[in-house]
């Protein structure tokens, strides 16, 4: 992939205006679409397998009022009055509701068949709506002729008076940016700076992450039209988008700038880095596209688009950092080239920095590194025993927000309970009572502890659906109405045999709970899921054993304390006033797993970003402690600014976000600062530092089993080494290339004409034919095949050579001739070869291949090769286990 990635890096470099231009025209093309066809949010949450959603679209069809999308509205008469006083006005409200077109049907506060509409004290009143949309979320200005209704009728009232519109309908609060999101920005431009030295460099990044994340939201704005998307999945990419775009282009721009501060010409520069910290771009958000992707494990249909859309911000982030950011490197060519630096300033880089100093402590202490980290992270995850979540209620929003008004006044006059109402739904068609069986349903019900009141309980007109509405004692987010809940759901068996029907429990608040719930329990399958992932991607990396499961308890220690965090601030409102909260209340449901997704990823990008470089200055010889102190300060500064521009990105979506994103935002913030910092850049070396060799061990079997990754381009690094090597005109030259049991060193070369024979048994000759086709790992020595490196780049040479076995082919004179000329043929059992047919294609194939390149013969002996091997060369490859000779 780095050979291929190096390519990529230098196309884009020298078509730049090209590639620009197709990434600004896909960002214009896309925007204008998005402006003038873009659909709206959905903020129905739902889980199609669930019972009580079951129940609710059952209901649909059979009680359709029971189940419409509500609104209400409030009135609340000016101290000392009574709402009775008001009936005239609400009750000619009332008609102008009922003559929307969007309203179906407004209840009465003074309803006969409908109680508790009037409060206890008489002064407040609510009023029912059913809406019809069309099946669509309706937007601001679908709603704005309700509110327009209550405006009205709040000018008619007395002085003092309060009308407010709420429910559920009311209940969407949709995504916005303020202008401190944007501060994020300003000090990721900040970082970049004092990192590249230089304002110019550090604005490329920014340009990259916002070309992505505009091209995403276009996309996903589009796709409204035809999908239900949830109105906190657009800032969630927004957020994520920023934040992974400006780090990968950071990686690779910094690999840019080093290379050219070591004298590299600008296109070979960005191709290397491309090729090189390109690679670990790849991986890095690979891992993090598929633990995205994992969300869909839960097996929620909201929360499965969400975690897709965000992954496809996450890829346009790797592919614009792959491609756009080398074309701008192409317009900035030799001005992206650091200035010399001055005798003070080469002075002061030569002294032991901040890292240095601080892989020193953690190194030299690494027992009570670890003891404090560990015991720290621990404390900090306890509070996430009491983590409360729930879906969003306009309880949950800001003060100011109509619908927290309506809420807010429904609790006050009403009981919490008013705003998450719950549907007991009875099958009541054999019954030959149905108002008294629903009157005995209700009775029951009411004696039931946590039922505040039961308003109404009536069957549908054609009497085989009965409803029952219940007011809880206690709000929709509170622990108490889920066991109320609970408490219906057990009662199914009592009232099928008392009266002989079946019960369900629904309505949006049950709904909720249930998604609440079912989040909850994907949690251990989705951990062992993103766990297993981790172990097998980082021991395929750093092929050890000791690493990835290092790297995979520091981002559980991570999560962990994340969690407890929000728990701490969120739930239990500590230091509430930080993050603009009014107070402590659940968090969202789906934070924890999307917390455990996301994190996993980003902490896989440092642990691959630091330890790749430790382990770099491993394989060179080094020391242990040695190689972790050097690969800390080499790659600790890019890795901690990084970090800094994620946490910043993050932090300010906190203070002005929606309620959903406030807590998302806060706990990735918490959780890269303390995998960043403390974990990755403290407890690693550490651990490390006791490991010492063991770091990097690996058994054999596992070895075997385990694919490779060139996550840090030494493929590309290796080419780039060898590129004039060997210096000739061969098109195939092998030193020292063996296979352990197979094939003993072997070396071999060829020029353009050569025709080479490969004589002795079918293992060892069978062997070399393959490894010299790329087709058999060698585990020693060197060769380049078609101008193309082994072992390194053997999927290259298998792409270029041409290889036969004529023991698989069914007519062997039909294969021979269907083979094309290339640089290397290689043509294995010419034993084979028999009849006159046969030997006149073997040698129209030697003929044609040898004007410009090789052919290479294999035989059990010579004698079957002296019509063909034209030059008389024969390599005999001997085995440790078989003896070959000529």
């Amino acid at each position: 992939m780095s050979a291929w990635l190096y390519a990529v890096g230098r196309w884009c470099y020298r078509k730049r205006l090209t590639v620009i231009a197709i990434w600004l025209g896909a960002l214009v093309a896309l925007g204008g679409a998005a402006l003038a066809f873009s659909g709206s949010f959905n903020n129905a949450f739902e889980i199609p397998s669930s019972r009580s959603q079951e129940a609710l679209d059952k209901l649909r069809m059979t009680f359709p009022q029971g189940a419409a999308l509500s609104a209400l509205a409030i009135i609340v008469a000016p101290e000392g009055e009574q709402v009775d006083d008001l009936r005239p006005e609400i009750e000619a409200a009332l008609a102008d509701f009922e003559a929307l077109d969007e309203v179906v049907e407004a209840t009465s506060p003074w309803n006969e068949y409908v109680d508790g509409l009037v409060s206890d004290s008489g002064r407040a009143a609510i009023m029912q709506l059913s809406l019809d949309f069309g099946g669509e979320t309706p937007t601001e200005d679908d709603l704005s002729g309700m509110s327009d209704v209550a405006a009205d009728l709040e000018a008619a009232l007395p002085a003092g008076s309060q009308v407010s519109m709420g429910g559920e309908a009311f209940n969407i609060e949709l995504p916005h940016l303020s202008i401190i999101e944007a501060i994020g920005l300003v000090v990721a431009l900040v970082v970049l700076t004092l990192l590249l030295g230089s304002l110019v460099a550090a604005g490329l990044p920014l340009v990259t992450a916002v070309t992505g994340v505009g091209i995403a939201m276009a996309i996903m704005l589009l796709l409204t039209r035809i999908t239900d998307i949830n109105s906190t999945t657009p800032l969630l990419s927004v957020m994520l988008g920023l934040a992974v775009g400006i780090d990968y282009a950071l990686f690779i721009l910094s690999r840019h700038r080093d290379q050219l501060r070591a004298g590299l010409e600008p296109e070979e520069s960005a191709g290397r880095a491309v090729g090189t910290a390109g690679s670990a771009v790849v991986f890095a958000g690979m891992t993090v596209f598929i633990a995205l992707l994992g969300l869909g494990v839960a097996n929620i249909p909201f929360l499965t688009v969400m975690g897709v859309f965000a992954a496809v911000t996450v890829a346009f982030a790797v592919a614009i950092a792959l491609t756009f950011l080398p074309a701008l490197m192409g317009v900035m060519g030799e001005r992206m080239r650091p200035k010399p630096k001055t005798t003070k300033q080469k002075k002061k880089r030569d002294r032991p920095g901040l890292f240095a100093w601080w892989v020193g402590v953690t190194t030299k202490h690494p027992v009570a590194t670890i003891a404090i980290v560990v015991a720290s992270l621990v404390a900090l995850a306890v509070p996430t025993v009491g983590l409360q979540v729930s879906l969003p209620n306009a309880g949950q929003q800001r003060p100011d927000q109509p619908a927290r008004i309506a809420y807010d006044l429904a609790a006050e006059h009403f009981g919490e309970g008013v705003n998450g109402p719950l549907i007991v739904t009875a099958d009541i068609i054999g019954s030959t009572d149905p108002l008294g069986l629903m009157a005995g349903l209700k009775a029951d019900i009411e004696q039931i502890d946590g039922v505040a009141s039961v308003p109404l309980a009536t069957p549908n007109p054609n009497a085989d659906t009965g409803l029952i509405q219940i007011v809880p004692e206690t709000g929709p987010d509170d622990p108490a109405t889920t066991e109320l809940v609970r408490a219906l759901v057990d009662r199914h068996d009592v009232w099928l045999e008392r009266y002989g029907v079946e019960t369900n429990v629904t309505g949006m608040t049950a709904v909720q709970i249930d998604i609440s719930e079912k989040l909850t329990a994907a949690l251990l399958p989705f951990g062992v899921l993103v766990v297993g992932l981790s172990l097998v991607l980082l021991a395929a990396v750093f092929r050890s054993v000791w690493v990835p499961i290092k790297a995979t308890l520091g981002y559980l220690l991570s999560v962990g304390a994340a969690f407890g965090a929000t728990t701490l601030v969120f739930n239990h409102g500590w230091f509430k006033e930080v993050v603009n909260l009014e107070r402590g209340m659940p968090i969202i449901s789906f934070l924890p797993i999307l917390l455990m997704g996301i994190l996993f990823g980003l902490a896989m990008d440092y642990e691959v970003f630091l330890v790749s470089r430790m382990r770099e200055e491993y394989v060179h010889g080094k020391k242990p402690v040695d190689a972790i102190r050097d690969g800390f300060v080499a790659s600790g500064p890019v890795v901690a600014a990084a970090a800094v521009i994620m946490i910043a990105v993050f932090a300010f979506f906190v203070p002005e976000g929606m309620g959903p994103i406030k807590s998302i935002a806060f706990a990735l913030a918490i959780g890269v600062a303390v995998d960043a910092f403390l974990v990755r850049m403290t407890l690693v070396p550490a651990v490390m530092t006791l490991l010492g060799e063991r770091a990097w061990w690996l058994p054999a079997w596992l070895d075997k089993l385990l694919p490779v990754f060139d996550v840090e381009g030494e493929v590309l690094s290796k080419e780039m080494a060898l590129k004039s090597w060997p210096g000739d005109d061969s098109v195939l030259y092998a030193e020292d290339l063996a296979v352990d049991g197979v094939l003993d060193p072997l070396s071999l070369k060829l020029v353009p004409g050569n025709v080479v024979g490969l004589v002795g048994p079918v293992g060892p000759r069978t062997g070399a034919a393959l490894a010299l086709s790329g087709r058999l790992q060698t585990t020693g020595g060197r060769a380049r095949v078609a101008g193309a490196l082994l072992p390194e780049t053997a999927g290259r040479v298998r792409r270029r050579v041409t290889y036969l076995d004529l023991t698989h082919v069914h007519d062997v004179a039909e294969s021979l001739e269907a083979v094309p000329a290339g640089s290397v043929v290689i043509v294995d059992s010419v034993d084979l070869v028999g009849t006159k047919r046969e030997k006149a294609a073997l040698m129209a194939l030697v003929e044609r291949t040898r004007v410009e390149g090789a052919v290479v013969l294999g035989a059990a002996s010579e004698d079957h090769l002296r019509d063909f091997a034209v030059d008389g060369t024969f390599a005999a490859p001997a085995s440790t286990r078989e003896e070959s000779r000529v």
